[in-house]
């Protein structure tokens, strides 16, 4: 029997971070003056790191 932990697979590609960061700057657009815009302008940016 094999003790050695599963190395993890990723659950999403660098180009699906592409395509969410596209997503969520249009909804960004659309919602700019509700107050969560800042919540996805957040993540639109941390997005942006990762893909």
């Amino acid at each position: 029997m094999d003790a050695t932990p599963q190395r993890s697979r990723a659950v999403f590609s660098t180009e699906d971070f592409g395509l969410m960061k596209e997503a969520i700057g249009e909804h960004i657009k659309k919602i700019a003056d509700d107050p969560r815009s800042a919540k996805f302008s957040n993540l639109y940016h941390r997005l942006g790191r990762l893909g």
